[in-house]
C-alpha cells in the first residue's frame, strides 16, 4: 500500500490560502473502503482483482479492487457483468460489522482533527476547514494518521463549497490530493461530460447530449431559459449552476446512521403471501438482532418492497413506545405487508427502524447516505 499522499496537483499557493472567500471545504473519501478492509484481512489477496459481493444471480457489486477496477468493474454492477468483464476475479462476501469498526475508526480520527463534520455513510464525509490555521498542513497530517493507524487510504479535495471538494476528492483516486477554486474547477473540468458532476444522471445527461450539449463548458454556457424550457424552470437554472461549481449548502453534521435496516434481494421472486411473510419475519428478526447487540430501540418500523418490474413501494408505522423487540418489529412489519398485498411477485424485501431513543437526526431530511441498509 502507498505511504501518506502527496500532492498531486501543481497547487503552489500558501496554506493560509482561503480559496474563494471565507469557506473552504473538504471532502474525504476513502479508497476502495470495504476492498481495503477485506485485504486486511486476508492478505493474502494483495494485487488480485478483488470484488466485495453477495452471492446469488441477483447480486450486485458492493466495491471493487483498483486491480479490478481495472477491467471495468465497478459498484452496483450485477456480479454475472462483473464476473465477465474479470473472470479471474475472487469475490469475498461483505462484512458490515467489519467496515462499521473500521469506518468508526477512521471519522474518530476526523473529528479530531476538524470540528465540523458531516459524515456521510461509512467511507466519506465533507469537513469545515473555514478558520483553520494551515488547513492543507492539517489535511496532510489526518491523512496519515488515518493510513498508520487504520490502514485507510483517503483522497481528499478541498474547495469553496462542497461541489468542488466532492468533484476534487475523485479527481486523481487514489491518494489524491486535489485543491481547486471554482475557477479553477470550471476549467479543469470543462471538457468533462454533465454527469462527471453530482446530482446530474445518466438520464439527464442523455437528454443533454441530445440537446447538443456534450460537456460542463457547453452547459455552463447554455441560457437558463433555453434549459428551463426543457428541464423545467428550478432544475434547468440549477443544472447550469451545477456545471459552474455553484453550491451554498453548509457542513452540517449528521448521525453515520440515522436508521438501520435489513433488507434481501431473492433469487427467484416469491410469489405467494405465505413466502412473503416468512422472508420478512426472518430480516425483523435479524435487524432485531443488531438492534439488540448496539443496545438501540425506535419507534417508527418500516418496509421496503420491490416486485418484480421494479416497481418499489415503502410503508412505515409508529409504535407509541421505543423497541427492538422482535415480536412487535416482526407484528408491525407483517401487517403493513398485507396491508400492502403485493399485486405481484416480490423480488425484494426489507424491514427498517428508524426515530431511535435518544438520537437526534439533523434538521431537514436526512442524506441518503444516513440511512445503513444491509443486504443479508
Amino acid at each position: 500500500m502507498r505511504g501518506p499522499a502527496q500532492p498531486a496537483s501543481t497547487d503552489s499557493r500558501g496554506d493560509s490560502t482561503m480559496i474563494g472567500g471565507s469557506r473552504l471545504i473538504a471532502h474525504l473519501d476513502l479508497d476502495a473502503f470495504y476492498a481495503t478492509v477485506e485485504l486486511q484481512r486476508r492478505p493474502e489477496l494483495k494485487g488480485l482483482p478483488v470484488v466485495v459481493s453477495g452471492s446469488g444471480p441477483r447480486a450486485v457489486v458492493t466495491t471493487a479492487s483498483y486491480e479490478a477496477r481495472k477491467f471495468g468493474v465497478g459498484s452496483a454492477m450485477p456480479t454475472s457483468r462483473a464476473l465477465r468483464l474479470c473472470p479471474d476475479a475472487v469475490l469475498v462476501p461483505p462484512d458490515f460489522e467489519a467496515y462499521r469498526a473500521v469506518s468508526r475508526k477512521v471519522m474518530d480520527l476526523v473529528r479530531g482533527t476538524v470540528d465540523l463534520v458531516e459524515v456521510l455513510g461509512l467511507d466519506e464525509a465533507y469537513l469545515d476547514l473555514s478558520g483553520m490555521h494551515s488547513p492543507k498542513a492539517a489535511m496532510r497530517r489526518l491523512i496519515h494518521q488515518i493510513r498508520t493507524q487504520t490502514g485507510m487510504q483517503a483522497s481528499v479535495g478541498i474547495g469553496p463549497n462542497k461541489l468542488v471538494a466532492k468533484v476534487a476528492s475523485d479527481a486523481e483516486k487514489p491518494a489524491g490530493f486535489v485543491l481547486l477554486t471554482q475557477a479553477e474547477a470550471c476549467a479543469r473540468f470543462a471538457g468533462h461530460p454533465p454527469s462527471l458532476v453530482p446530482g446530474i444522471g445518466d438520464k439527464t445527461a442523455e437528454k443533454l447530449e441530445r440537446l447538443g450539449i456534450r460537456t460542463l463548458a457547453e452547459l455552463a454556457a447554455t441560457p437558463d431559459d433555453l434549459l428551463a424550457s426543457q428541464f423545467g424552470e428550478r432544475q434547468g437554472p440549477w443544472l447550469r449552476s451545477r456545471a459552474r461549481f455553484e453550491a451554498s449548502s453548509h457542513v452540517t453534521p449528521v448521525r453515520v446512521a440515522v436508521s438501520e435496516s435489513r433488507e434481501s434481494t431473492f433469487d427467484v421472486d416469491l410469489a405467494s403471501i405465505e413466502e412473503q411473510e416468512a422472508a420478512l419475519a426472518r430480516l425483523a428478526e435479524k435487524l432485531c438482532a443488531g438492534l439488540a447487540k448496539h443496545e438501540r430501540t425506535g419507534r417508527t418500523i418500516a418496509i421496503k418492497v420491490r416486485l418484480d418490474d421494479w416497481t418499489t413501494i415503502t410503508r412505515a408505522r409508529t409504535v407509541p413506545a421505543a423497541t427492538n423487540e422482535v415480536d412487535v418489529v416482526r407484528r408491525v412489519a407483517l401487517e403493513l405487508l398485507r396491508e400492502y398485498a403485493p399485486p405481484r411477485p416480490v423480488r425484494l424485501l426489507g424491514v427498517r427502524m428508524g426515530s431511535f431513543a435518544g438520537e437526534t437526526e439533523a434538521d431537514g431530511p436526512a442524506a441518503p447516505a444516513g440511512q445503513l441498509a444491509l443486504e443479508v
